[in-house]
């Protein structure tokens, strides 16, 4: 069994994304998702499908509209646009018992659709934010609009990307409504999205979330790629397969 070939959201954008098989026979799979700027062919979500690939899970590397090779622009692509995008891709994987993991903003996205969507099964933040307001002020808040986020000419920071941060501010209320097994994997030196992000968003969801701190690792998990994907692929074959937090 494999996801449709072809991907495309609401807006008929299509959705470029990669598959990984798993075990034959096996109806488990992990969306695996980027953050901001970036795209499915970021290092990590490549190792981590490769992880999953070992245990037995299929995974999906999806680039969200206006990101990477998806249609789409990219002052069009905000957190809540992006959680159209996921249940578009949701949609698209009925049959299959379902799991996502999003870096950095592809951390929030997971958070605002977890909490609303019944058909995600397990939930994993990769150095997630949960703060979302305050680090769309504290990184990109200097800037004009138009103006390169991160060095990224096809990246430009804009009015819908900023007022959507402004409007979502913090994901709390979110965060208390998810009732999947959550696990949060965060660098305690993430110079991007600092580790409290992981630990306020433990507090909020109580019993349900588990986190996971790399000592002295950065936002990009630099040298310790592997440590990551030891912490969360396990844990997503366990929990897709039993239903229970490992």
């Amino acid at each position: 069994m494999r996801p449709p070939s072809e991907l495309r959201n609401a807006r008929g954008e299509r959705l470029d994304a990669a598959f990984h098989p798993g075990a034959p026979g096996r109806r488990e799979l992990v969306v695996l998702a980027h953050g901001v700027t970036s795209s499915k062919d970021r290092p990590w979500l490549v190792e981590l499908a490769r992880g999953l690939e070992r245990e037995g899970v299929a995974s999906l590397r999806l680039s969200f509209a206006g990101n990477g090779d998806s249609q789409g622009r990219f002052e069009d692509a905000t957190p809540s646009k992006e959680v159209e995008d996921l249940a578009c891709v949701l949609d698209a994987l009925a049959g299959w018992r379902v799991a996502y993991a999003g870096h950095s903003m592809g951390g929030a996205v997971g958070v605002l659709c977890a909490a609303r969507d019944a058909r995600l099964c397990a939930l994993v933040s990769l150095a997630g934010m949960l703060h979302v307001g305050r680090f769309f002020e504290t990184h990109f808040a200097g800037l004009a609009f138009g103006e390169p986020m991160l060095g990224k000419p096809r990246c430009p920071w804009n009015r819908a990307l900023a007022e959507d941060a402004r409007r979502l501010g913090s994901l709390t209320a979110q965060a208390a409504a998810v009732r999947v097994p959550w696990l949060l994997v965060h660098g305690t030196a993430d110079e991007l999205v600092p580790h409290g992000d992981a630990l306020d968003a433990r507090a909020a969801a109580g019993e349900t979330a588990r986190v996971e701190l790399l000592e002295g690792v950065d936002h990009r998990f630099t040298g310790a790629v592997d440590a990551m994907v030891a912490c969360a692929a396990p844990w997503l074959a366990r929990t897709l397969r039993e239903g229970v937090p490992a």
